[in-house]
């Protein structure tokens, strides 16, 4: 667990670093996934940050928090509304970085194969770190475009492209369809120049290019026609069409050219 530990810990100390000094009116910016805001999407963090580490140390006592969410879903949406929403914005960093190092904590004191709860089904203790990850750097996306910012990405992407190919089933199974038998060939530059692969290299399908718009792809954050992905034969394209790589009911990513700010990713 020591490599997905540091590497939440960077992604967490990177968007910090991009929000701790923002003006308190700049929090209230409109971020692409309206009708949120800034504020909004740090305080959704804190708050799922929270129940990972729950999960992580107490998993009977997550146990009876699903319990409660299962048995009345809309006082659990209407209390994800209010959550933090009236923090002053220094106490609710507090409350982020609090429990972003409890999480990370939780994590390196566990093995990569201990099976933990969640909101869909168990996931290994990895997998679970894995997808607190990509929630962090996606949502951190949100930020980054509402504050029109160019990111600069590193290799840490690879967790979450390992991700969306993992997930590839799953975006599929999740919208009650069949999942295509076509096996799809993932071939991506990372950020450092790597080359990053899954699936048989003879696939007559086929996505290539950079990773970091992979990765905007199947967290939803971008269009495959606003990056500059390589997409060849159907399967391919319908996955980039359905790609989901984080938990909950099925949605659709952005429409093309509605996330677009500098440019193809």
């Amino acid at each position: 667990m020591e490599q997905i530990c540091e590497d939440l810990r960077a992604e967490h100390e990177a968007l910090d670093a991009v929000v701790a000094n923002l003006e308190e009116e700049r929090w209230m910016t409109m971020t692409p996934s309206r009708p949120w805001n800034i504020k909004d999407q740090i305080r959704h963090l804190a708050y799922f940050d929270d129940r990972a580490a729950l999960s992580a140390t107490a998993p009977d006592m997550f146990g009876k928090h699903i319990e409660e969410v299962v048995s009345d879903i809309d006082a659990f949406m209407k209390k994800l509304e209010g959550v933090g929403k009236d923090m002053p914005i220094p106490e609710l960093m507090g409350w982020w970085r609090r429990e972003r190092k409890r999480l990370v904590e939780a994590y390196a004191a566990i093995g990569p194969k201990d099976r933990l709860p969640w909101y869909g089904p168990p996931m290994s203790a990895l997998s679970h770190a894995t997808a607190r990850l990509m929630e962090t750097w996606a949502h951190g996306q949100d930020v980054f475009d509402a504050l029109r910012l160019k990111r600069i990405n590193t290799d840490r992407l690879r967790h979450i492209a390992h991700l969306g190919v993992t997930t590839f089933g799953w975006s599929y199974t999740n919208r009650g369809l069949e999942v295509p038998k076509t096996r799809v060939r993932v071939e991506l530059t990372a950020p450092s120049g790597n080359l990053w692969t899954w699936g048989p290299e003879d696939a007559s399908d086929k996505i290539s290019g950079p990773a970091e718009g992979f990765c905007l792809v199947v967290a939803q954050r971008r269009h495959v026609d606003d990056t500059r992905l390589e997409v060849v034969g159907e399967t391919a394209r319908d996955w980039m069409l359905k790609a989901q790589c984080f938990a909950g009911p099925a949605t659709n990513g952005p429409k093309p050219g509605e996330r677009v700010v500098q440019g193809k990713d």
